[in-house]
């Protein structure tokens, strides 16, 4: 973990006595999750087994807040950086087991935001009890890719005591893991929490049990370069009923409280674990093969050193707004880092390969892993998009800061 000689004791010192042995039982674990990471990303298989490692951890009710038996991480307890750097050291063994686990913990904040305290009393129970692994999709692109000759979508029905909900979502990460879904869909029609014309109050958050028979899931879809062990597979409703007791929070409160801006720079942690992962290979490469010498080879270091750090105190900095509960700066500052730190993540690769040579390519080499899995995951929101919500912030103009549109 001590990249640079100083990078360690930088960042344990932001952190409080609990929180760094949490820290450190997150890294014990994902030493064991990335001697697995080739045989999920090879197969396109669902990190099962690294959340039941979680789990016998104490780790899986991470964003759980402490009286519900978790163990009160993220930004709506006041200890949003443990949160990050945790998701880092899992995304530095896999990026895949990363986004699975941004995915459940991000979840989870949304209950404890959202859900009335029944419900929290309820789902929490199951995570903490029981081990149960949560998602929110909301993926219902409208673009086809080709080949395709339909869009996805859901809609929804109205019906005595909740909802009828029938369709498609893609990218729907964890679909093979996960035992509940958080659905992001809008009584407009097909678009999920991204339509761009339905009023806000139209996007509903309800909870779904995946092992209702009429919810399937066709894993034929999710064939993609990167991020294979995600299992982002296609999902589809067949008259799914989700009962009135599952709906969390008023509609339209995920958009108008901005909460997927509460998610954007965990992103950024995903990114920056990766890097540290080719950063860490680059560093026992070149002193195995003696290569230290060569200045070209240092300035590559040094670089990869600056990006890694750098992205640290972005983190930092973005996790004390939101435990000082400055909202409107967290929001700004998290687009800010989401940007900059994807840049600097994919620098640190790209040094990393041209230091190590194509041989880090190579399988068994993680290195070969890592350039797929983040070139595709820092596809996760336009960058062109991100920057010029930064830019229209900047400006003072009208701005979306969850889903940089116009």
């Amino acid at each position: 973990m001590d990249l640079n000689g100083t990078l360690e004791a930088t960042w344990l010192h932001e952190l409080s006595p609990g929180s760094r042995d949490l820290l450190g039982r997150a890294g014990e674990v994902a030493e064991e999750c990335a001697k697995r990471a080739d045989e999920h990303d090879r197969a396109a298989t669902f990190p099962g087994r690294d959340f039941d490692d979680l789990a016998t951890a104490g780790l899986n009710a991470a964003t759980v807040p402490r009286e519900h038996g978790g163990l009160g991480l993220g930004p709506l307890n006041g200890d949003t950086l443990a949160l990050w750097l945790m998701t880092k050291e899992l995304a530095r063994a896999d990026l895949s087991l990363g986004r699975c686990w941004e995915g459940h913990t991000n979840a989870l904040v949304l209950i404890h935001a959202l859900a009335t305290e029944q419900q929290q009393q309820r789902w929490f129970d199951g995570i903490v009890r029981r081990g149960e692994k949560w998602v929110a999709w909301s993926g219902e692109p409208q673009a086809r890719k080709p080949g395709e000759s339909t869009r996805f979508g859901t809609s929804i029905t109205t019906v005595e005591d909740g909802w009828v909900l029938d369709g498609t979502k893609a990218f729907a990460t964890s679909a093979t893991g996960a035992d509940w879904a958080i659905l992001l869909v809008n009584t407009a029609g097909p678009g999920g929490a991204r339509h761009a014309d339905a009023p806000a109050d139209g996007l509903l958050l309800l909870a779904c049990d995946l092992s209702d028979p009429t919810v399937t899931i066709d894993d034929s879809w999710w064939d993609p370069i990167g991020m294979r062990a995600t299992a982002s597979h296609l999902v589809e409703f067949d008259r799914t009923f989700l009962p009135a007791q599952n709906l969390i929070g008023a509609p339209g409160a995920y958009l108008h409280q901005g909460w997927q801006s509460a998610f954007t720079p965990h992103y950024a942690a995903s990114f920056l674990g990766a890097a540290e992962g080719a950063f860490a290979y680059a560093r026992e490469y070149l002193i195995r093969q003696d290569k230290t010498a060569d200045p070209y080879i240092q300035q590559r270091v040094g670089s990869m050193a600056v990006n890694v750090e750098t992205a640290h105190l972005w983190l930092a900095h973005v996790a004390r707004l939101w435990d000082d509960g400055q909202r409107t700066g967290a929001q700004r500052a998290g687009n800010r880092a989401r940007h900059l730190v994807e840049h600097l993540a994919l620098q640190t690769v790209d040094h990393c390969i041209r230091a190590c040579g194509a041989r880090s390519l190579v399988r068994p080499s993680p290195v070969e892993r890592i350039l797929r899995d983040l070139t595709f995951y820092a596809r996760h929101d336009n960058d062109d998009h991100v920057l010029a919500t930064i830019g229209r912030a900047a400006l003072g103009q009208t701005h979306d800061s969850s889903f940089f549109k116009p």
